[in-house]
């Protein structure tokens, strides 16, 4: 899953980035609000953690101008502007959390594992769709019972058709997904990895809608 932090501190962008790789995010790191993308993209970012204070605009102008877009990537406001107003004006104007700085790295990671959770209509860590169970956390999958022995891509893949379970993923996003930072996964890697997973899930598990791309059945 992959993070994109906006932060201008030097130091707090650094320990982010690393307290997210130690539990398996990949990120990107932004320090200026004009660097930002113009729209988050749903299909790369899974959650943005945004300052409020950079040096050459507000983190508020950029979610209002996101959410007056209509982006629904999660976004964690993360500040040392602490007052109940600005709590306020930042849930209000659509951000999905709010943390004070300074805070734990752990509770950082625990709201982003929240909302992401949130995001896949899933009440716990552990995320249920149909006999299927996932624990992103513990990168464990089990079918009926039965623990599956996945490849890190595997795994990667069944997670990203579960947060989506019951919907077809196009196969471009499917690809992007994999490899947030660099140049998709070529459509043959995807179908091969897909192809994998049916022999271990059984293959009415995944369906392939043609020429669009699979979609993982929610029962």
């Amino acid at each position: 899953m992959h993070i994109l932090l906006i932060e201008d501190d030097l130091d707090l962008g650094r320990a982010l980035q690393g307290a997210l790789r130690i539990e398996g995010f990949s990120s990107e790191w932004l320090r200026r609000a004009g660097d930002a993308p113009a729209q988050p993209d749903a299909a790369t970012v899974d959650c943005v953690l945004l300052d409020l204070m950079l040096p050459d605009g507000t983190g508020f102008d950029l979610l209002a101008r996101w959410r007056g877009a209509g982006v629904t990537v999660p976004i964690i406001v993360v500040t040392a502007r602490g007052a109940v107003e600005d709590r306020v004006r930042g849930l209000d104007g659509g951000a999905d959390d709010f943390l004070v700085k300074p805070f734990a790295t752990a509770e950082l990671v625990s709201r982003i594992r929240a909302v992401l959770r949130r995001g896949a209509r899933q009440a716990c860590e552990r995320w249920t769709v149909g006999p299927l169970t996932i624990e992103p956390r513990r990168r464990e999958a089990l079918f009926a019972g039965r623990v599956l022995e996945l490849s890190p891509r595997e795994f990667q893949l069944l997670v990203e058709l579960a947060r989506d379970a019951g919907a077809v993923v196009p196969k471009g996003e499917l690809a992007q997904r994999l490899e947030p930072l660099g140049d998709p996964v070529d459509f043959s890697a995807v179908e091969v990895h897909v192809s994998n997973l049916r022999r271990k899930l059984g293959i009415d598990c995944i369906r392939t809608v043609r020429g669009v791309g699979y979609m993982l059945e929610a029962r």
